[in-house]
C-alpha cells in the first residue's frame, strides 16, 4: 500500500461503520449484547411490541447513542501523552464514556420514562424538562461529532444561536427571538425535532434494510456478486472495470454506505483494473463512482430515499419508480465510461483461465439472490411496506444460512452442532454490524431533525427569503445554487443529513418557482434533486471519504482520485438537472410499461453521448466540431423539450424529437467511423 493514501485503511473502515475501538473482552460482550438488544427491540416492533411512535423513536435513539460513546473515542486519530491520554484511548472503554452512555441514556429516556406527565402538560415544559432537553441535545451533538463528525454539530449550534439570538443579526438576517421554553417544547418535547420524521424513519424503516445489508454481507454475498460481475464481464475490453461497476451496483441493493461498498467490492476489484493496465487513480475512481452511486440504486438505495417517501407523502414503491431510470442511466453511463477508458488506454480483459465460470458461480452463490428476489416480491408484487418487506427477507436469510452451515456439515461429516454453533456466530456478527452500521444514521437523523424543528421555527422563511433573493427568483439560477450549495454541505455531512436539510429549505421553494416561472416542477423532482446532490458530494475532493477508502486499496492519491471520481461522477450530475424539467424521467404520470422502456431507451443514450462529451471519445478521440453534436444529442434525449421551446412549438412535438437526438448521436458515429476508415486507407496507400 503506498504511502500517499495518507490514512490507515482498516481505520477508515472501522470509522464508517462506527467502531475504531478494540476493546477489552467483556466490552465486547457489553457492546454485543447493547447491539443485539437494538435487532430483538427492532423486530419486537413487527410482532409483540405496541409502542406510540415518540416512543418507538426515543428508545431508537437511545441505542444509537450507548454505542456511539461505547464504540467511538473522544478523539479519533489525535493521541495525548498525560492525564488526559484516556480521550484517545482504543484499548478499552475509559470511565468518562460509561458515564457519557449512562447520561445519554437517560436524557433521552426521560421522554419516555416521563412520556404521561409530559402529555399532561405538553406546551407547558418545567424547568427540569428544559434542562433534560439541553443534556439530551449536548449528548446527541457530542455522539454525532464522534460517528460522523464536527460539522453537522457546528450546523445544529449555529442554527440554534440564530433562532435563539436571530434580533441581534443584522436587519436583512434579523430574526424574532424564540423563548428557550418554545425551543426545547418544539425541539425535545414534540415530533417536530429530535423525535420527527427523519428518525420515525430510520426506527421504522432503515434500520431493517440496513440489517439485511449486513447479514448478506456476513454469509458472502459480496464475494458472490463480484466473482459474478467478473464471471459476465471479466474477459472484454476493460472487463474489471465493468465487474466493478456492476458488483457495486449489485452490492448497492442492499447497501446504502458508499464506503463499505468501496471496501466489500474495492478490495477485489481494484488490484484486478490494475493489474490490466488501468493507473490507480482510474480505478480507485472507477470503484468509488460506481460505489455512491449504490445509494441511488432500487431498491433499497441509501437512507434518505425512504425519507423522502414520508416527506412527499408517498408508498416507497413510488420512490422506486422514480428512482429506476435516473439510477439505471447512471450506471449505463458509468459501464459505458469504464469501456472507453479502456479502449484509449489499450486495455484488455483478463484471461480466460483468471475468469470465473458463470454456471459455477451461480450455482454456488445463487442462495445469495433469493433473499433480494423475496424483497422486491414483497415491495413490488404484494405491495407490503418496506419494513414486513426487509424483515420477512431477513426470516428468509437467516434461514438459508441455517440450512447452508447444515448442509456443510453433512458433507464435511462434522457435528451438526458445530454447524448450529457457526451459524450463530455468524448471526451474531451480521446482527452487530447492522446495528454498529446504523449508528451513523440514527444520529444524523437526530441530529438533521433539530434542524428541520428550527426551520420550522421561523428560520426557514428567512432563509427561503435569501436564496429566493440569491437566485433573482429565477428557476435555473435556483438549481444551480441549491446543487453547489448542496455539494458544500455535503463535505462534511453525510447524504442523509444534506437531503434532509436542503430538501425542508429548498424543495418547497423549487416547487413554487418552477409554477411562477410556467414549468411544473413535481414535489417527487424536487425531493430527488436535493438526494442526487446530497449523494454526489461523496465524492467531492478535498473530503470524499469514499474516495480515501478507494485510494488507500489502490496506493494512489485520495486528492487525486476524488478529482478522477468527481470527473467520473458528471455523467451523473447532469440528470438531476434534467428531471426537474423533464419529470417523464422519474416516471411523473406515466404508468405504461412500454413507455417507461422508451424513455430509459433515451436517457441512457443521452447518458452515452454526454459521457463520450467528458471523456473526448467515442468509438476514436474527438474532433472539437463533435463536440457540440453529442451535447445537443445528449440534451435532447434527456429533455427534448428544450428543441420544442427554441423552436416555439407546443411541447406535445417534444417527444418527436427524440429521433433528432439519436440521428445526433448516430452522426457522430458514422463521422468517426468514416475517419478510422479513411486512416486506415490512407496508411494502405
Amino acid at each position: 500500500m503506498s504511502a500517499t493514501s495518507n490514512i490507515d485503511l482498516e481505520e477508515l473502515v472501522k470509522e464508517d461503520t462506527g467502531s475504531l475501538r478494540e476493546p477489552r473482552k467483556f466490552e465486547k460482550i457489553i457492546i454485543s449484547l447493547v447491539a443485539i438488544g437494538w435487532v430483538v427491540f427492532q423486530f419486537g416492533l413487527l410482532t409483540f411490541i405496541v409502542l406510540d411512535s415518540a416512543r418507538i423513536r426515543a428508545i431508537h435513539l437511545t441505542f444509537a447513542i450507548i454505542l456511539a460513546f461505547l464504540c467511538m473515542p473522544f478523539l479519533k486519530r489525535k493521541k495525548i501523552k498525560g492525564f488526559f491520554s484516556f480521550l484517545s484511548v482504543r484499548d478499552r472503554i475509559p470511565l468518562l464514556d460509561y458515564i457519557f452512555a449512562t447520561l445519554g441514556f437517560y436524557s433521552v429516556m426521560y421522554t419516555v420514562f416521563n412520556f404521561k406527565e409530559l402529555t399532561e402538560r405538553a406546551g407547558l415544559p418545567s424547568d427540569k424538562d428544559i434542562l433534560f432537553g439541553i443534556f439530551a441535545i449536548l449528548f446527541i451533538l457530542e455522539a454525532t461529532r464522534r460517528v460522523i463528525g464536527i460539522a453537522m454539530p457546528v450546523i445544529v449550534i449555529l442554527f440554534s444561536l440564530y433562532v435563539l439570538y436571530g434580533s441581534k443579526m443584522p436587519d436583512f438576517l434579523a430574526l424574532k427571538n424564540v423563548s428557550m421554553t418554545k425551543f426545547m417544547n418544539q425541539i425535545y418535547l414534540s415530533t417536530e425535532g429530535i423525535f420527527g420524521i427523519p428518525l420515525g424513519v430510520s426506527a421504522g424503516v432503515v434500520f431493517y434494510f440496513v440489517l439485511l445489508g449486513a447479514i448478506l454481507e456476513k454469509a458472502g454475498a459480496g464475494k458472490f456478486f463480484i466473482d459474478l460481475a467478473l464471471s459476465v464481464f471479466g474477459k472484454y475490453k476493460g472487463g474489471p472495470a465493468k465487474a466493478a461497476i456492476v458488483s457495486s451496483g449489485l452490492t448497492g441493493l442492499v447497501s446504502g454506505s458508499s464506503i463499505a461498498n468501496v471496501v466489500t467490492t474495492g478490495t477485489f476489484t481494484i488490484p484486478l483494473m490494475k493489474k490490466v493496465g488501468y493507473p490507480a487513480k482510474k480505478a480507485a475512481a472507477t470503484e468509488v463512482a460506481a460505489s455512491i452511486d449504490g445509494q441511488i440504486m432500487p431498491p433499497v438505495m441509501g437512507a434518505a430515499a425512504f425519507i423522502i417517501g414520508e416527506y412527499v407523502g408517498v408508498p416507497y414503491i413510488e420512490v422506486i419508480k422514480a428512482a429506476a431510470i435516473p439510477a439505471f442511466t447512471s450506471y449505463f453511463a458509468l459501464f459505458f465510461v469504464s469501456h472507453l477508458e479502456a479502449s484509449k488506454l489499450g486495455i484488455k480483459g483478463l484471461a480466460p483461465e483468471e475468469t470465473p465460470k458463470f454456471m459455477e458461480t451461480l450455482k454456488k452463490g445463487f442462495i445469495y439472490l433469493l433473499p433480494i428476489f423475496i424483497l422486491l416480491y414483497e415491495l413490488v408484487i404484494l405491495r407490503h411496506s418496506p419494513e414486513m418487506s426487509a424483515f420477512r427477507a431477513i426470516i428468509f436469510l437467516v434461514l438459508i444460512m441455517l440450512l447452508k452451515h447444515l448442509v456443510n456439515a453433512h458433507k464435511n461429516r462434522e457435528s451438526y452442532f458445530l454447524a448450529i454453533k457457526r451459524f450463530s456466530i455468524d448471526l451474531i456478527d451480521g446482527f452487530v454490524n447492522g446495528s454498529k452500521n446504523m449508528i451513523s444514521v440514527a444520529l444524523a437523523c437526530a441530529s438533521a431533525g433539530i434542524i428541520v424543528g428550527i426551520v420550522t421555527l421561523g428560520v426557514g422563511g428567512m432563509l427561503t427569503q435569501i436564496v429566493e433573493s440569491v437566485s433573482q427568483g429565477n428557476i435555473y439560477i435556483l438549481v444551480f445554487v441549491t446543487a453547489f450549495a448542496s455539494l458544500i454541505l455535503g463535505m462534511g455531512l453525510p447524504t442523509t443529513a444534506t437531503y434532509i436539510v436542503m430538501a425542508s429549505l429548498i424543495a418547497p421553494v423549487i416547487v413554487e418557482l418552477g409554477g411562477n416561472y410556467g414549468f411544473m416542477v413535481p414535489l417527487m423532482a424536487a425531493h430527488m434533486f436535493c438526494f442526487y446532490f446530497g449523494m454526489l458530494a461523496d465524492d467531492t475532493p478535498p473530503v470524499g471519504l469514499a474516495s480515501y477508502a478507494a485510494a488507500a486499496l489502490a496506493g494512489s492519491n485520495p486528492i487525486e482520485t476524488g478529482l478522477q471520481g468527481f470527473i467520473y461522477h458528471l455523467r451523473t450530475f447532469i440528470i438531476p438537472f434534467m428531471f426537474i424539467f423533464n419529470p417523464d424521467l422519474i416516471l411523473h404520470g406515466i404508468n405504461s410499461w412500454s413507455f417507461a422502456l422508451f424513455i430509459f431507451a433515451m436517457s441512457v443514450i443521452g447518458g452515452f453521448a454526454f459521457a463520450s462529451l467528458l471523456q473526448g471519445w467515442l468509438i476514436t478521440k474527438n474532433k472539437w466540431y463533435e463536440m457540440p453534436l453529442l451535447l445537443a444529442a445528449s440534451l435532447i434525449c434527456f429533455n427534448p423539450k428544450i428543441a420544442t421551446t427554441l423552436l416555439n412549438l407546443s411541447p406535445d412535438y417534444r417527444y418527436y424529437f427524440y429521433a433528432l437526438g439519436v440521428a445526433l448521436f448516430v452522426l457522430v458515429i458514422l463521422i468517426q467511423k468514416f475517419r478510422i476508415r479513411s486512416s486506415i486507407n490512407l496508411v494502405a496507400a
